[in-house]
């Protein structure tokens, strides 16, 4: 059988995989950008009446594009610390992505009239969009070195720990073979000293001879009590 449709099937999985997570990039940085955006406003509504109009019109730009000047870089930092990305067509898509929602939201919050108010603001938002795209291409690049610069280092301590270990192994192999060393010396230094003769044992003493055993006195006959009695 050909192996060809397994092998565009799993190109075409990966290349779902990539436009899934880019567009994911996209929307979760749209989405905290947002959030600090709100915030930026409600802080900066009072003073910011006060400036002159070029640069409320920067500040304004800046702040509804702040998912992709500060947000955006720095979520494809840290995913390009994990993941394997491609650092211009992840940026391209995550800005493009993030932008689409933003228009989106617009569009239906403001009218189509909303997208265009004069060319000031619309210049200053393209050049914010594309300096954007330009940061996270350069996040993207970076965290790539950053971790293959972490991968190199975790390799340089797997080998030292390698070589602590190759070494500590040769020392063990060193003290088993001096004590093997050892044990032959003591072995063969047993086997040519003379064995130790055993004293012999003492001889036994002669039995002594017995006491004779002493006569009874014999009893006086008659005669010689009336011999001396007479």
């Amino acid at each position: 059988m050909s192996t060809k449709p397994p092998k565009i099937l799993d190109s075409l999985r990966v290349r779902v995989r990539r436009f899934q997570l880019t567009m994911g990039l996209g929307f979760i940085a749209l989405v905290i950008g947002s959030i600090f955006t709100g915030l930026f406003t409600n802080r900066l509504a009072g003073r910011a009446q006060e400036l002159p109009y070029f640069l409320y019109v920067l500040l304004d730009v800046v702040l509804l594009n702040l998912w992709v000047l500060g947000v955006l870089p720095l979520i494809c930092y840290g995913a390009a610390r994990v993941l394997e990305l491609r650092p211009m067509s992840t940026a391209l898509g995550a800005a493009f992505t993030g932008k689409f929602f933003s228009l989106a939201v617009r569009t239906v919050s403001g009218g189509v009239e909303s997208l265009w108010e004069s060319w000031l603001p619309l210049t200053l938002e393209a050049a914010a969009f594309f300096s954007g795209v330009l940061l996270s291409y350069r996040a993207i690049n970076q965290g790539r070195a950053a971790a293959a610069k972490g991968a190199e280092q975790v390799k340089v301590q797997a080998e030292s720990r390698k070589s602590e270990y190759d070494e500590f192994l040769r020392e063990a192999e060193r003290a088993a073979e001096k004590t093997a060393q050892r044990e032959a010396e003591r072995a063969a230094a047993a086997a040519a000293s003379p064995a130790p003769t055993e004293p012999p044992a003492p001889a036994a003493a002669p039995p002594s001879a017995a006491p004779a055993p002493e006569e009874a006195p014999k009893p006086e006959s008659s005669e010689s009590k009336v011999s001396t009695g007479g």
